[in-house]
C-alpha cells in the first residue's frame, strides 16, 4: 500500500470531523450555511456553490441566494432583514425544478461548459433551502458520498435550530430568537443610517409592530384557556396570511406578538398593519365569536432596540388606552402632542435585553 495514500486517510477524517463539529457548534442559520460552503470548499474542493432560499412574494415562488462560494471564498448577505426582498422566478431554474416536482434529494443539470448539481433541504415536505453546486465536471460517487454525509448534518441540524427559534403553541418565531435577530437588525441599521435620526415618511424603511389581543383575558376566563389557546393559535395563522414571507412575526409572549416588516413605505405599512386589524375583526372565532387586536409600530431607526420596542409598545397602549380595535403610529401620536417622548411603556420591554 502506497504510504502517502494511507497517511491522507486519518487527515481527511480528521479534517472532516473538525467540519462537523464547526457545523453543529452554532446557533444561527447564517453562520450554519457559511460553514456548510466552507466544509464543501476545503472537504469537496467546490470552487462555485449557493445556498438559496425559496419564498413567496408577490403570488409566485421566488428564489434568492443567501450565502455563496465565488473563487474559493464564502460570501453571505450583510443582513437579513436589510437585503432586497426581491428575487428570481423559481422557473429561472428548470433543474431545481425539476428536482423538487420528481421529489430527489439530488438532480443533476448539465449547462453549456458546466456540471451543475441540485440539493433540496427537505423539511417537513416542503423546501424553503437549496443548494446549488456547480463544478466543471460530474462528481465521482465517492465524492458524491462525502458531500451527502455533511449536508445530511446540516440538514438535520438546520431542523434542530428551527424547532429551538419557533414556539411550540403557534410555530410562530418565539421571544428569544426575536431577541437575537432585532438586536442585529438595529445594530445593522445604526451603522447604514448614522446621519439620519428619522426615516423621511416617503422613504422605504424597516418596521417594527406589537400586536396584542384585546380583552384576552376575558376570553380564558370566560370560554376557558382551551379556547383561549385556540384564539391564539388561530390569530397567528392570521398573521402568517397577512404578511410577506420575508417578513418575521414572533410570538412575544402571552397574547402580544410583534412583527418586522420589511423595506416599504410608511403608508404601505399602515395599509398592511391595518389589512391585518381588520382580516382579525373579520374573522369567526369558534365558541368566542369576535376577536379583535390592537397595533402600535415605529419606524426601526439608528436607536437601540429597547428604545425602538418602546415607540411601538407606547403606540400599542395608546390604541388600548382608547378605545382597542386600532392602529397607531408612534411619530404620528408624538408629532399630535397624543404622546409623549419616553412616555409609558410595558414591563416587558425593559425585561426583553436584559434577563
Amino acid at each position: 500500500m502506497d504510504d502517502t495514500v494511507s497517511n491522507t486517510e486519518p487527515l481527511k477524517m480528521e479534517s472532516l470531523l473538525d467540519h462537523l463539529v464547526e457545523i453543529t457548534g452554532h446557533r444561527d442559520h447564517d453562520l450554519l450555511d457559511i460553514s456548510v460552503m466552507s466544509a464543501l470548499i476545503n472537504m469537496v474542493g467546490v470552487a462555485e456553490a449557493r445556498v438559496l432560499e425559496l419564498f413567496q412574494a408577490r403570488g409566485e415562488l421566488l428564489v434568492r441566494p443567501r450565502v455563496w462560494i465565488a473563487n474559493g471564498k464564502v460570501y453571505t448577505i450583510e443582513n437579513e432583514m436589510l437585503a432586497s426582498d426581491t428575487g428570481e422566478p423559481i422557473v429561472a431554474y428548470p433543474g431545481l425544478v425539476a428536482c423538487i416536482a420528481q421529489r430527489k434529494n439530488r438532480f443533476e443539470e448539465m449547462r453549456e461548459q458546466q456540471h451543475a448539481l441540485w440539493i433540496p433541504i427537505w423539511q417537513n415536505d416542503k423546501v424553503s433551502t437549496c443548494l446549488e453546486i456547480v463544478h466543471d465536471k460530474p462528481f465521482p460517487m465517492h465524492t458524491l458520498q462525502v458531500m451527502e454525509g455533511i449536508l445530511s448534518v446540516y440538514r438535520n441540524y438546520q431542523s434542530l435550530l428551527e424547532y429551538s427559534e419557533r414556539d411550540s403553541l403557534t410555530g410562530l418565531l418565539n421571544r428569544k430568537t426575536f431577541d437575537e435577530r432585532f438586536a442585529r437588525l438595529a445594530s445593522a441599521k445604526f451603522a447604514e443610517h448614522k446621519e439620519d435620526d428619522r426615516r423621511r415618511s416617503d422613504d422605504k424603511s424597516q418596521w417594527l409592530a406589537v400586536v396584542d389581543i384585546d380583552h384576552f383575558k376575558r376570553v380564558n376566563d370566560v370560554f376557558g384557556h382551551l379556547y383561549g389557546d385556540e384564539v391564539l393559535i388561530l390569530v397567528a395563522n392570521i398573521l402568517r396570511a397577512s404578511f410577506r414571507s420575508q417578513d418575521r412575526i414572533f410570538r412575544f409572549g402571552g397574547e402580544e406578538f410583534v412583527i418586522l416588516l420589511r423595506a416599504t413605505t410608511l403608508k404601505d405599512a399602515r395599509m398592511v398593519f391595518e389589512r391585518f386589524r381588520q382580516n382579525v375583526e373579520k374573522h369567526t372565532f369558534p365558541q368566542v365569536g369576535q376577536v379583535t387586536v390592537s397595533l402600535g409600530f415605529a419606524a426601526i431607526t439608528q436607536e437601540t432596540p429597547v428604545v425602538i420596542l418602546g415607540h411601538a409598545d407606547q403606540a400599542l397602549y395608546h390604541a388600548k388606552d382608547h378605545g382597542r380595535n386600532q392602529v397607531c403610529h408612534y411619530d404620528e401620536l408624538v408629532e399630535q402632542g397624543l404622546i409623549q417622548v419616553g412616555g409609558k411603556q410595558s414591563e416587558s420591554v425593559e425585561e426583553l435585553f436584559f434577563d
